[in-house]
């Protein structure tokens, strides 16, 4: 459960510390006193965008902090420990910071998250109903998000997702195979030029630079001869070559060496520079004695070149491209050979994923089938005590001509509010206050089986006043015996029947407005109650009432208290 709520320079609040505890917990307040920006920093707590708006006038940042005893909830504390974050002295603590420039940071337990990780952890924590999650259950896919979470066929619905999505991938491979072979068969004369072009050219990478450097060479092949012989002339010629005069310089150096043993050292360097000389003159005579004038070879050469040119400018612009190209016309004119086999092999695919779809379906229309009229029942039995007395409330389902990736069937909530009033969609015959009321009947059959342990409930009391609202209150106090409430309202009736009862008042700090918060007991809990109805909070008549009201919540069905 909650337990602690700390908030810092959010909207109008500079500093704000909210403690909660087990049971029912209430908030009310003046209008504009800030329950609602109360209920704005949960959000922001629980993965809601977060923008510079909500910064307090004349503040860097806005944070807001929640401190939660997760109690025996194995699921989430493995859920926090797969992602490394650890859980000290047994809590749990989200914060969310969001700076004047816009920038947003998340943290559980000090570790930095991030806002979808924070959301995460936070919906395993707290359900929050407010005025938006009202509206949405005018939408079918939030109406058969509640059918499947009371059926509890959150794995089928998962499987027929699953598997929708398995068959409907299997149909886009054999649309496309079908395109594929369409378009070969329009290009089939085209591939066979391309593939028998390219195919026959034989090519081989990096030949092209391979026959540019081989051109180089034969074109200058006499220039090449003439330049080697005449190094070769140069190094070895007997009278004035340089490994003649090298030897004589040789036997110069060994006969200083008979006056002056110290320059033996001189002599290992003239033997390195003679040697490597000596293989330098070898190598270029080798080389020279190599090079032919090969008028045929160059021709040859320059035709593959002209090949390779033309082909390059059809299917390039690099050699490696007309490679591909080929490789990819000679798969297209296969796919016309194996396209059959091909097909056959995926229509066995599409047969067996759409029999285990059809058997998912089935499943989980199976399911919702049993839910839906069970659902229908529990709803009946709690709209009397919240002042629906003659509401009746129905699950239609109605089945698709295919199964789509939600199931089989169409999930609609179908009420009759009203003496001698026909069915119909809860969207077309719900006000503000029928709406929320269906709701909290909704959250309070739901809550039998949600393990979310704190249930947030913001304006549930649109719409309502008197006998309804007193009707409404017992029915959150007697959900608080198995889970932690939080409302925030404003009438007395509810207010009355809550275990804590927390008031929001405004003020100003320095000029500038700010909210505080105080937990009520006795006489101030008895005014505050009093305010609420509407009356002067200082008239003892006000203050009987409000005394009635509270003595009535240890009495009433909720009398039950809360759940430690």
């Amino acid at each position: 459960m909650l337990t602690e709520l700390r908030i810092r320079n959010f909207a109008i609040i500079e500093s704000l510390t909210l403690p909660l505890g087990a049971g029912f917990n209430v908030l009310s307040g003046e209008t504009g006193a800030g329950k609602s920006i109360i209920v704005g920093a949960l959000g922001l707590l629980l993965g809601e965008r977060g923008t510079s708006d909500v910064v307090r006038t004349g503040a860097e940042r806005a944070t807001v902090e929640g401190v939660f005893d997760p109690g025996g909830n194995a699921e989430l504390l493995d859920a926090l420990d797969h992602r490394g974050i650890e859980v000290e002295d047994g809590l749990v603590v989200l914060k969310r910071e969001v700076t004047a420039a816009g920038r947003s940071r998340a943290w559980v337990n000090g570790s930095t998250v991030t806002a979808a990780v924070l959301a995460d952890v936070g919906r395993a924590l707290i359900d929050l109903h407010g005025q938006h999650e009202a509206q949405s259950l005018m939408d079918s896919d939030s109406q058969r998000a509640v059918l499947d979470a009371f059926a509890g066929a959150q794995a089928e619905s998962a499987a027929v997702r699953a598997q929708h999505g398995q068959l409907a991938a299997v149909r886009r491979e054999i649309a496309s195979l079908i395109t594929r072979r369409k378009d070969a068969e329009k290009r089939a004369d085209y591939l066979r030029h391309v593939s028998r072009e390219i195919g026959e050219a034989k090519l081989v990478d990096g030949e092209d630079a391979r026959l540019e450097e081989e051109a180089h060479r034969l074109e200058n092949a006499a220039e090449i001869r003439g330049s080697t012989q005449a190094l070769t002339a140069l190094l070895e010629d007997e009278e004035d070559g340089l490994l003649g005069r090298l030897s004589s310089a040789g036997r110069l150096l060994q006969q200083i060496q008979r006056f002056d043993p110290t320059l033996s050292r001189l002599q290992e360097t003239y033997d390195a520079g003679f040697y490597s000389i000596e293989s330098l003159a070898r190598d270029v005579s080798e080389y020279a004695a190599n090079v032919d004038l090969d008028p045929a070879r160059l021709e040859e050469v320059r035709r593959r070149r002209d090949l390779l040119f033309r082909l390059t400018k059809k299917y390039g612009p690099s050699l490696a491209d007309v490679v591909r190209t080929g490789a990819e016309a000679t798969r297209e004119l296969d796919l016309l050979d194996t396209a059959g086999l091909d097909m056959r092999e995926l229509e066995a695919r599409e047969h067996a994923a759409a029999n285990d779809l059809a058997t998912s379906a089935r499943a989980l229309t199976d399911k919702r089938r049993s839910a839906a009229k069970r659902l229908a029942l529990s709803v009946d039995q709690i709209l009397p005590e919240i002042g629906m007395a003659d509401g009746r409330f129905f699950v239609e389902l109605t089945a698709l001509d295919a199964v789509a990736v939600t199931g089989a069937e169409e999930v609609e909530f179908r009420v009759a509010l009203n003496v001698g009033h026909d069915m119909r969609p809860l969207a077309r015959v719900a006000s503000g206050g029928e709406l929320s009321r269906v709701m909290l009947a909704l959250k309070t059959i739901l809550a039998r089986l949600d393990r979310v342990p704190t249930l947030v409930f913001d304006e549930v009391d649109a719409g309502i006043g008197g006998k309804v609202g007193q009707q409404v209150g017992d029915m959150l106090r007697r959900v608080a015996s198995s889970h932690q409430v939080f409302a925030i309202t404003h009438l007395p009736q509810i207010a009355s029947r809550g275990h804590r009862h927390i008031v929001v008042t405004k003020g100003a700090r320095e000029g500038v407005t700010t909210a505080d918060v105080t937990t009520l007991e006795g006489a101030d809990r008895v005014n505050e109650i009093a305010r609420m109805l509407g009356g002067d909070p200082e008239s003892a008549t006000s203050r009987a009432h409000a005394a009635e009201l509270l003595a009535e919540a240890g009495k009433g069905p909720g009398q039950r208290g809360p759940r430690k």
